[in-house]
């Protein structure tokens, strides 16, 4: 789930960036959804979904363009233990919200239509930020500026 590094330069760089970021949601997700239930266990299957969509295509549009494409990892270090709904809960709003900040920095580096992709990713991180945020009682529900380090 960490991958705090210098950011990779240029826009193929920024979007590799956000896809190491979507590849770490993909995993989170598969420790938060076993630890919820009913309603808040079909909403983490659906960001699953969501991540795994926005991998796939990050994937194939680097490869596409000829740009490195990083690996995948066996495993990520989450920051802290998922034992309950709670800390599930909690780590889904960590997981969009680190996701949304690699997004932020891919809004800031590309234009045209990656510019279209990486703000429409990062909407789509704050939105169910919130959504995890407003499921498990935390305040503010919302935050000004998504993405951006605290």
């Amino acid at each position: 789930m960490r991958h705090r590094r210098a950011p990779s330069p240029g826009p193929a760089g920024a979007l590799a960036d956000a896809l190491a970021a979507e590849y770490a949601a993909v995993f989170a997700y598969g420790r938060i959804g076993v630890r919820l239930a009913d309603a808040a266990r079909s909403a983490a299957r659906d960001a699953e979904a969501a991540h795994r969509a926005r991998r796939d295509a990050l994937v194939l549009q680097l490869s596409a363009a000829g740009d490195p494409v990083p690996a995948d990892k066996a495993g990520y270090a989450l920051p802290f233990p998922v034992t309950d709904a709670a800390s599930a809960l909690r780590l889904a709003v960590e997981v969009e919200e680190r996701t949304a900040a690699f997004w932020r920095v891919a809004l800031a580096r590309t234009t045209g239509a990656d510019r279209d992709r990486a703000l429409a990713a990062l909407t789509d991180c704050a939105v169910r930020a919130t959504r995890w945020r407003r499921t498990a009682g935390v305040n503010p529900i919302t935050v000004a500026f998504p993405g951006r380090p605290g």
